[in-house]
């Protein structure tokens, strides 16, 4: 049994922007009762608490479970409420030149809907994502935007060429996240490494997006035992899993 279970929030724990539904609070909550627990994920920590805390009963258990927005670039631990460890925020200069290749690369892409529902690009502070139908997009439309990935990959390579001096990561179903480079998953597993005590072969990452150029596949790339999932039911099974064995 491994010491520390990191898992992936969107298509992984909960659908896109999705909070957790009941069965999974629960499998969480027993979870955390017998191995630490470290969410990663794109979303910023407002995110987090909606999607996860707002359902999680608030107890002593919630020491095991360590938070790590905007893709490993901030990280927070309970102690008696949230505390944030560190943030790696970008330079506003640096925010500017994400955000104009970002426009002018989907503005040359083709790609741009003709409906959105929210804001398309947010700064998070330490991370800048573009979501493609806006960051309040209903479930059902953003799944069926960009089923194979193949639209955000063609982004993501006219990204990389923009912008040689960050990382750009898939994520979500819509959305694609640019951070600091090397400030990715694999930096937020290291992390975990350095605050918990836990060796990179003692975790097993748990995510729905592990292939190359996926905002997971970083945490593959640092070491971790990874699993790849469908969906949350398909994580619910890993988890239930998880807790048989333990």
């Amino acid at each position: 049994m491994k010491k520390l279970i990191v898992f992936d929030l969107d298509g992984t724990l909960a659908e896109s922007k999705s909070a957790i539904d009941a069965e999974m609070a629960t499998l969480l909550s027993t979870l955390l009762d017998v191995v630490k627990v470290a969410i990663i994920s794109g979303g910023a920590l407002p995110q987090f608490q909606k999607q996860v805390l707002a359902h999680l009963q608030q107890s002593d258990r919630l020491k095991n479970l360590s938070l790590l927005p905007t893709s490993g670039t901030s990280f927070y631990q309970y102690q008696r409420d949230w505390k944030r460890l560190y943030a790696e925020e970008l330079p506003e200069a640096q925010k500017h030149k994400i955000i104009a290749a970002l426009n002018d690369t989907v503005a040359a892409s083709g790609f741009r809907p003709q409906r959105t529902w929210g804001e398309l690009i947010e700064d998070r502070g330490t991370q800048i994502t573009y979501s493609a139908l806006g960051q309040q997009a209903p479930l059902e439309e953003k799944q069926r935007w960009d089923p194979d990935f193949s639209k955000r990959k063609k982004l993501k390579a006219a990204l990389d060429l923009l912008l040689p001096a960050f990382s750009v990561r898939l994520g979500g179903s819509t959305s694609i996240d640019v951070t600091l480079p090397g400030i990715d998953k694999a930096y937020g597993i290291r992390k975990l490494r350095e605050i918990l005590c836990v060796a990179i072969d003692e975790m097993l990452f748990i995510g729905d997006a592990l292939f190359p150029g996926g905002n997971d596949y970083p945490a593959r790339k640092a070491g971790a035992v990874c699993i790849q999932v469908r969906d949350p039911n398909e994580t619910k099974r890993v988890i239930e899993t998880i807790i048989a064995l333990s």
